[in-house]
């Protein structure tokens, strides 16, 4: 059920995806980029520290 739940938010947001501008589209993904960057960097620091 987990990844039907995936697979049908990834099909909306794909199709989402292709009605925006390009500049937005662009834009938006490399803001959730940098995000996910900084979460995993924070979450590899924390999980170093507590070894």
């Amino acid at each position: 059920m987990i990844l039907f739940s995936a697979l049908v938010a990834m099909g909306v947001l794909i199709g989402t995806a292709a009605h925006l501008p390009l500049p937005v589209f662009l834009a938006s993904s490399a803001a959730i980029s940098a995000w996910l960057l900084a979460f995993g960097a924070r979450e590899g620091v924390a999980r170093l520290r507590h070894r």
